[in-house]
């Protein structure tokens, strides 16, 4: 099993380019099951989560095909006809996000078997907004042994639903059957991220009648049929600010491009508050860090435009060597402080009690093993060890292949230690 080894105290200088949004482009893939024609996806992220995914949707009839064009990483995926309307547990497992392949089975065949996705390391995550959603456009849904088992035989039709919290997942999904349901479907307490807007003008782009992407109310027209068509997947935000954070951690300056600012404002506010330097730019940002000591602040994660829950485990990495004591509440993941420990093995100080941590700032880090627990934890611990003194070893990183592209090559580029040890043993944790 792969580990990464870090070396600490590097200053960052540099650009990293930001790839394509992992979680936009998931579900841009499901939605080429809504089409018999092509659609070609531009600045698409080359992950183990997009690989899943791919694996899927050939099984359901889908030819996707990889190349590197003019527009960058490009892929496109094509189903002429749906060959298969069974997702196995085999392959769902893998990722949670492919049980939104439902939703345009359903639509398109009016009929679908798809696994549950089981458990996931932060949360229950429960899948029940979901099938709520496709029951209110008009699904009949069977749960048995562990698979959902839905029927649509005279089409979807048009709803109002309304969601009792902001899941980004539900919204989503909602909008990938309601595309093809009969008469308007409105969404109320939607979620608002960046990549529902992303998926709304790619199904728009597709023929799709979308309207209020990005705000509480979305408002859908059904359609007979959607076309092919292509589209850029936009910048991955989660990616934006991890590498921001990075260098705010290690210091120097650093230029992130091929993205943009406001994906991310609020973490750009506290990063500021802090004590980092940020320039906003049309193609990007700089972060410029001087080697000052931060200043301690405080955090709540919320939905978009707020505080995102996937940036917190970074931010709590930086706030470790912060002056003064920072609290980091957690509102939308129970179980997301599980990096806590793997920070304590390198020298911090925290306190957890329910869903706040309290952090206090130490003048240092100290490199040891440590061992990633989910996608965003594993990432904090490679932040922190930028900073600490001597070499870090970060075990289990296919965590980090999940969401993160070429993340070693786009750190040591700008002077980061990091490099990745293959097919070594995990260290004793």
């Amino acid at each position: 099993m792969d580990q990464i080894a870090i070396i600490g105290g590097s200053h960052l200088e540099g650009d990293i380019p930001i790839s394509g949004a992992k979680n936009s482009a998931i579900k841009l893939m499901a939605a080429s099951l809504l089409t018999d024609e092509p659609l070609r996806l531009t600045n698409m992220p080359r992950l183990a989560d997009t690989r899943f995914l791919g694996n899927l949707l050939r099984r359901l009839g889908t030819e996707l095909t990889e190349t590197n064009g003019p527009d960058g990483p490009q892929t496109v995926l094509h189903t002429p006809e749906i060959v298969s309307a069974f997702a196995p547990y085999d392959l769902v497992r893998q990722m949670r996000a492919s049980f939104n392949v439902l939703g345009p089975l359903l639509a398109r065949t009016g009929h679908a078997k798809v696994s549950l996705p089981g458990g996931c390391a932060i949360g229950a995550r429960p899948v029940d907004l979901h099938l709520k959603a496709l029951e209110a456009l008009g699904a009949h849904i069977d749960l048995n042994e562990g698979y959902v088992y839905a029927q649509a035989p005279r089409g979807l039709r048009g709803a109002t639903i309304t969601f009792p919290f902001v899941s980004v997942g539900a919204t989503e999904h909602a909008m990938l059957a309601a595309v093809l349901a009969r008469g308007e479907t409105i969404l109320m307490h939607a979620a608002r991220e960046p990549e529902i807007v992303d998926l709304a003008d790619c199904l728009n782009v597709m023929g799709a009648r979308i309207e209020g992407a990005g705000t509480p109310v979305i408002r859908i027209v059904g359609v007979e049929r959607l076309n092919g068509a292509t589209h850029a997947v936009t910048p991955d935000r989660i990616e934006t600010g991890t590498y921001a954070l990075a260098a705010a951690m290690a210091g120097g300056e650093v230029r992130l491009t091929n993205t943009r600012a406001d994906l991310i404002e609020s973490l750009l506010l506290k990063m500021e508050e802090a004590g980092v330097e940020v320039e906003r730019r049309n193609d990007g940002l700089t972060i410029r860090r001087n080697g000052s000591r931060l200043r301690a602040v405080e955090v709540e994660t919320d939905p978009y435009p707020g505080f995102a829950t996937d940036l917190q485990a970074q931010f709590m990495a930086l706030m470790t060597v912060a002056d003064g004591e920072s609290v980091v509440r957690e509102t939308i993941f129970e179980n997301r402080f599980m990096h806590v420990p793997e920070l304590a093995r390198l020298g911090a100080d925290i306190t957890v009690s329910g869903g706040e941590a309290r952090i206090r700032g130490v003048d240092f880090l100290q490199g040891a093993p440590v061992m990633a627990t989910d996608l965003r934890a594993s990432v904090s611990l490679v932040i922190a060890a930028l900073a600490a003194r001597g070499e870090t070893i970060v075990n289990r990183v296919y965590h980090l292949d999940r969401g993160f592209e070429r993340l070693e090559e786009k750190l040591s580029a700008c002077g980061a230690k990091v490099r990745r040890l293959k097919g070594h043993m995990e260290a004793e944790n």
